[in-house]
């Protein structure tokens, strides 16, 4: 029994179509924790959909209620081979975004697996059912051929990741025993380019807030009162531009980080920042100094996710008296998150803006995380996928995107190495979401070969 014949048995799972039947099931489960009325399917997938799948594997499955009310539970699972062993955690998350249900493509539906070429549709199929199916079914083709793992497994699997995670910072941390291990070996997120693996060692942070200017009760004829009232979109709208210049380059001071070294540079050298189904990237947007590949790695980044004033459906010829915008900064490791808000407040006051107000989202708050690309568990991984790709994989400090994995880091102490199973044109948050066979198929077979790895030995020392 061999690496070549685990991943033989792994592609012969995807071939004989065993994968899209089980990512089916899973994508059938309604599970989007932005729906109170769904609650039920949260519970439901990992009693019905997970816990039989792993317990069949040899893992001792267990659920616990959230410490945050009315948000979703979390699954421990765990297969203990040795003490002598090093252990590795993995994660997932079970829930999704909201349906969007009639906004998919007229023959496509969100909790319904729909085939057509290389794509296969459906609400989860990339974030995250189908990402740690492929790590399930690639542990499991280890288990069939070698009749053991060779390590020690445990994996968390969460239900409110796309609300922001509640619960799980303090869910950690009163169970830290039952989460120890050497390192986190999980996936989520895109490959830079669908035909080349990719790395990514933590991500980048991320705060939501509302800018709110509300001066008066009810809106006035801006006829009689235009020139007299003070306009709350107009006060909006340039304490918003206060905050970037016209390409989007931050002004804030503290909003600007000193983590863009000359190390992360090198790791970031070369990256392809385009490809797959997205759209062409505006070269000459975000700051100008630096490369693409710079300003989504290693930069900070602000962005104005909705704006409203008066009623847009239906404008009438009247002064509004408020106005809200629903703001975001994504962030990397180098900017303190516990000043970014404050420095907000002091940056509008200087300008004049004293009427805007700041009200942070509940629980819009990720931290930035980043993993040296030298460490020795991403030289380990980076190694394995390169043995079975025959291509040396994309590495990334963190990714562009957020994710809990301060929890990771910060609680459980974990070095982290994600390794994405999708696609930057995925669809995901959006209708129409999908993920690309060619990607799954290739991720499945990268994945049962570093898990054989793994149990072969010679892993970093814990």
């Amino acid at each position: 029994m061999t690496r070549h014949t685990a991943i033989d048995t792994i592609s012969a799972y995807f071939d004989d179509k065993r994968f899209q039947t089980e990512l089916a099931d899973l994508v059938s489960y309604e599970t989007e924790s932005q729906n109170p009325n769904q609650a039920s399917e949260l519970d439901r997938y990992l009693a019905e959909a997970m816990t039989p799948r792993l317990s069949a594997m040899g893992f001792t499955c267990e659920t616990y209620p959230n410490p945050i009310a009315n948000a979703g539970p979390f699954l421990i699972a765990e297969r203990h081979e040795g003490d002598d062993l090093p252990t590795i955690l993995s994660y997932g998350h079970g829930d999704v975004i909201r349906a969007q249900t009639d906004q998919w493509r007229e023959g496509l539906h969100p909790f319904r697996i729909v085939e057509e070429g290389d794509r296969l549709y459906g609400r989860g199929t990339a974030d995250n059912k189908g990402q740690h199916l492929i790590n399930i079914a690639a542990l499991d083709a280890v288990l069939q051929t070698r009749g053991a793992l060779g390590f020690n497994c445990r994996i968390v699997i969460e239900t409110g990741e796309e609300t922001g995670s509640p619960g799980l910072a303090e869910f950690f941390a009163a169970h830290k025993d039952k989460l120890t291990a050497d390192v986190l070996i999980a996936s989520d997120g895109p490959r830079l380019q669908p035909e080349t693996p990719t790395m990514f060692m933590g991500s980048r942070g991320g705060v939501t807030f509302d800018l709110v200017v509300d001066l008066r009760e009810g809106a006035h004829h801006s006829g009689n009162w235009g020139g007299l009232l003070a306009d709350p979109a107009m006060i909006l709208a340039q304490a918003l531009s206060s905050i970037t210049d016209a390409r989007g380059q931050i002004r804030i001071p503290e909003w600007r980080p000193d983590s863009l070294t000359d190390d992360v540079r090198a790791a970031l050298h070369g990256l392809p920042i385009e490809g797959g189904d997205g759209p062409a990237i505006n070269l000459d947007w975000g700051e100008e100094t630096l490369t693409p590949a710079e300003r989504a790695y290693g930069w900070n980044s602000f962005a104005i996710l909705a704006m409203k004033s008066g009623v847009p459906e239906a404008p009438v010829n009247a002064i509004s008296a408020h106005a809200r915008a629903t703001c975001q900064l994504r962030y990397v490791v180098g900017t303190t998150p516990e000043d970014i808000l404050p420095a907000l407040r002091r940056h509008l006051d200087a300008h004049g803006f004293d009427t805007v107000r700041i009200e942070p989202h509940e629980r819009g708050l990720f931290r930035a995380t980043r993993l040296d690309p030298g460490h020795p568990w991403v030289k380990f991984v980076a190694h394995s996928l390169e043995q079975t790709s025959g291509r040396a994989p994309h590495i990334l400090p963190n990714l562009a995107g957020s994710l809990p994995n301060d929890c990771f880091t910060d609680i459980l102490g974990l070095p982290t190495v994600w390794v994405p199973h999708s696609y930057r044109g995925c669809s995901q948050h959006a209708p129409d979401e999908h993920v690309l066979k060619p990607v799954c198929r290739d991720a499945l077979c990268l994945m049962a070969g570093l898990f054989w790895d793994i149990g072969e030995g010679n892993t970093p020392a814990g």
